[in-house]
């Protein structure tokens, strides 16, 4: 199998082998293309793919290491080659190691707030178009915890309040984790975790996902 180099649309294909595996079939009909990232043909859904990262921690030093598997049980270790020459690392063991391209991407990605703000403010001036539904699906390298998921949804509900078009659904991937937030009725209301549901990604479930992006 031929491997792409390094690409922005590997996150994207990568968001939607995570939906589609994760969530079910509904998002199979998936396509990629712009404005936004990922959308259906009949313009049921359209979600917006980003990410996130402090770049100023101590974890974006990490990412210029190339031993993205380095944690990697041996029987993969044929697979690194690929790795290293890809210049990816996103998605395997070892979750503080990407490839050195990719860390020019890593790089360029504003810290979680920033994001939302940016990106909610587009769909609601309608840079993305009008969809049934719209749904942000964000990598994030920085680790989160609950509370924290629990305030990013806050915060983007107060964004969103008294918007026509809005997102329903906040995708948060931390590689291991996928926090589904439902956004759609807009409305505060008490046990916002109730809003967030929690799906375990993996390692070899990510290692599929890793190579089926870079896989033509």
């Amino acid at each position: 199998m031929a491997y792409r180099k390094f690409d922005t649309c590997f996150f994207e294909r990568y968001a939607k082998l995570t939906l589609e595996t994760l969530l079910g079939s509904g998002f199979s009909d998936l396509v990629n293309r712009d404005r936004p990232d990922l959308q259906t043909p009949d313009m049921r859904l359209g979600i917006e793919v980003t990410r996130a990262m402090e770049p100023d921690k101590h974890n974006a030093n990490q990412l210029l290491k190339e031993l993205a598997g380095m944690d990697v049980k041996s029987e993969h270790k044929a697979d690194m080659q690929t790795i290293v020459e890809s210049g990816y690392g996103y998605g395997l063991p070892g979750l503080n190691y990407t490839g050195h391209l990719e860390y020019e991407y890593w790089s360029l990605a504003q810290p979680l707030q920033r994001i939302l703000t940016s990106k909610v403010e587009k769909v609601g001036k309608g840079f993305y178009g009008k969809f049934g539904t719209f749904a942000l699906f964000v990598f994030c390298r920085d680790l989160l915890d609950v509370s924290q998921v629990e305030a990013a949804v806050e915060y983007t509900l107060a964004l969103q309040n008294n918007m026509d078009l809005r997102f329903d659904t906040l995708y948060l991937s931390q590689t291991d984790t996928l926090y589904v937030c439902r956004l759609s009725d807009n409305l505060f209301y008490e046990g916002i975790n109730s809003r967030i549901e929690v799906h375990a990604v993996p390692d070899e479930l990510r290692r599929e996902f890793f190579f089926k992006s870079l896989g033509y």
